[in-house]
């Protein structure tokens, strides 16, 4: 484009480019290529679409599978991240949360290295879940109780051992059993299964 008139746009924006660098409109120039390329191969967009759709097809088909999982056992629950959630969520509604979370909190502290931090984290989880009228107290026996403490003097990864498996064990037969009868719990696996019959009757 040319143009000698003072005060022509076309005129200063072609001082302007040339005052860029060359690395600078080559590589504009090459941008609009690429560019060019993408706009005409429409294929490349529905492919990328069609991958996210299968992706977003299998993680729910995943997650669909899991909860019907969680009814095989309390293990299975406990495997799946989602499953853990939900359960919290139902734990709440009962008031009786704090069991989960002593549970989680003995699976995390057996995780730690450090022995200066075992120390530290093993007297945090006592004082908050097991010593007595602790703020959030678990369920677990006296004799129990004091073997735990015992386990500070020397706190090692199992020094929980004994009171995260009456925890679990208190879950698994109360509060797991009512959360499969469930109102949330019934609601999901509806879902789940509503879901299925309406894929097969599609196919």
């Amino acid at each position: 484009m040319s143009c000698w008139v003072p005060g022509c746009p076309a005129l200063s924006m072609c001082r302007g480019l040339a005052a860029l660098p060359i690395a600078c409109l080559e590589r504009a120039k090459d941008l609009k290529t690429r560019l060019g390329i993408l706009l005409h191969k429409p294929e490349l967009g529905h492919r990328i679409r069609t991958s996210s759709k299968l992706q977003l097809g299998s993680r729910r088909r995943d997650s669909s599978r899991e909860v019907l999982e969680w009814r095989e056992s309390f293990d299975q629950l406990l495997k799946s991240k989602s499953g853990v959630t939900a359960f919290h969520t139902f734990l709440k509604t009962e008031f009786s949360e704090e069991n989960l979370d002593f549970w989680l909190a003995c699976e995390d502290f057996k995780k730690t290295r450090s022995k200066t931090k075992l120390a530290s984290k093993a007297n945090r989880i006592f004082e908050e879940f097991v010593q007595s009228e602790a703020p959030r107290e678990v369920n677990i026996d006296h004799e129990t109780r004091e073997i735990t403490r015992k386990n500070l003097s020397g706190a090692t990864s199992a020094c929980f051992n004994e009171a995260q498996a009456k925890t679990r064990t208190l879950m698994e037969k109360d509060s797991y059993p009512r959360f499969l009868k469930s109102a949330s719990y019934q609601d999901m696996t509806k879902q789940v299964t509503s879901r299925g019959i309406s894929k097969r009757s599609h196919t």
